[in-house]
């Protein structure tokens, strides 16, 4: 199995040595708060480990909200060595692990940073740590995966091309970044950084919840309100990279939803044909006789699932080759440590070649991902 959406906290010595003279004081660093709470601190704002970010291992009634210390987590979710020793014990060969708090999932923590230099140098820090610890250690088990600077479309791209030299198969994106202030997709402001991605078969991973938006919005509502609604947010971003005519303008970007499940897929591309056969007829917004807009999701994006039992039935008009499965560790969701136990309830029953699609060949082709060559079936690169 190849899991691709899982979490890192990121460790305290994450940014010693990684920041330039003149930054170093100025990096984010671990403090403690008079209550014996550890956080980072960052440009004078805190940024805390939510609890439920890092729960696998711990019994249920211990989860809750509150900020928690390292030694209160598994060891897995900030040290490598453990992480690789806890993989081994759900089953799963590889992983692509999105950041946590301290980045936000998309380096949005820094692009807002008061100082540009300063949360410039961030970025490269948390990717050189990256490259060097998380996935530089174990490259055969960890997807590379990097944040970008999203204050400067051109600086991102030649990022992205100084980091697919070092081994980077994966560029952390933010779902809508109209929501964060920032240019909308629906411009040509981040041509220059897709053509990177494009160029060096760097997918574009759109994390839910990315941007800062949840479809949540009643006042009062609680956390289960939210995360029910984890997969309007993969809809939502999927329509609207779409209709920004990305695929056409990039035709081989790959782009990868994370943490939205699948259910949602047929019900977009069946909207989409009825649209392009009504109301899209004739219009301006799609202006290809060749490819459908429900022909460009299932070329150009791949999507993941944690457990979405009934939409397996729907797998092939979703499209066989462009499901892939996750473990989402170490968050509250998380299928670790039975997730082999869940994969086989739940696919056990398919067609062994399309058992080996969805748990790790099609997840080893996006991310061009290396696999023992003893795997069954097709060697995966």
């Amino acid at each position: 199995m190849i899991s691709v959406d899982d979490h890192l906290i990121e460790p305290p010595d994450l940014f010693e040595g990684r920041m330039p003279s003149a930054l170093s004081e100025r990096a984010p660093r671990v403090v403690e708060d008079d209550t014996g709470q550890e956080m980072w601190s960052y440009e004078g704002g805190l940024y805390p480990n939510i609890g439920l970010n890092a729960v696998v291992g711990r019994p249920v009634d211990e989860w809750t909200m509150e900020p928690a210390r390292f030694d209160q987590m598994r060891r897995g979710c900030w040290d490598i060595d453990a992480r690789i020793a806890d993989m081994d014990l759900a089953g799963i060969w590889g992983s692509l692990c999105f950041p946590s708090l301290l980045a936000g999932f998309a380096g949005t923590v820094f692009a807002r940073s008061s100082d540009p230099a300063l949360g410039l140098a961030c970025v490269r820090a948390w990717n050189d740590w990256h490259h060097e610890v998380w996935a530089g250690r174990y490259p055969d088990r960890i997807i590379a995966l990097q944040i970008t600077w999203l204050s400067d479309p051109q600086i991102a791209a030649a990022e992205v091309r100084r980091n697919a030299e070092r081994g980077f198969k994966a560029l952390s994106f933010a779902e809508n970044p109209a929501n964060l202030g920032l240019p909308s997709v629906h411009t040509d402001h981040w041509d220059p950084l897709l053509a990177a991605c494009e160029e060096t078969e760097t997918v574009v991973c759109l994390h839910t919840g990315s941007a800062a938006w949840s479809a949540a919005q009643s006042p009062g509502a609680p956390l289960e309100l939210a995360t029910t609604l984890f997969p309007v947010n993969a809809v939502a971003a999927t329509a609207d990279w779409l209709w920004a005519r990305i695929p056409l303008r990039f035709p081989k970007l790959r782009i990868a939803l994370s943490e939205g499940g699948i259910g949602w897929v047929p019900m977009l591309l069946d909207r989409l044909d009825y649209v392009a056969d009504h109301s899209g007829r004739g219009g301006t917004a799609w202006p290809s006789t060749d490819l459908r807009p429900s022909e460009a999701v299932q070329r150009n994006f791949w999507f993941c699932t944690i457990d979405d039992p009934s939409m397996l039935e729907l797998r092939h008009r979703i499209g066989i080759d462009h499901i892939m499965v996750e473990s989402d560790y170490p968050h509250a969701d998380s299928t670790w440590p039975d997730t082999q136990g869940l994969i086989d309830t739940r696919l056990g029953a398919l067609p062994e070649d399309e058992i080996g699609k969805l748990t790790w060949q099609n997840a080893a082709r996006l991310f061009r991902h290396p696999v023992p060559h003893d795997a069954p079936g097709e060697v995966g690169v």
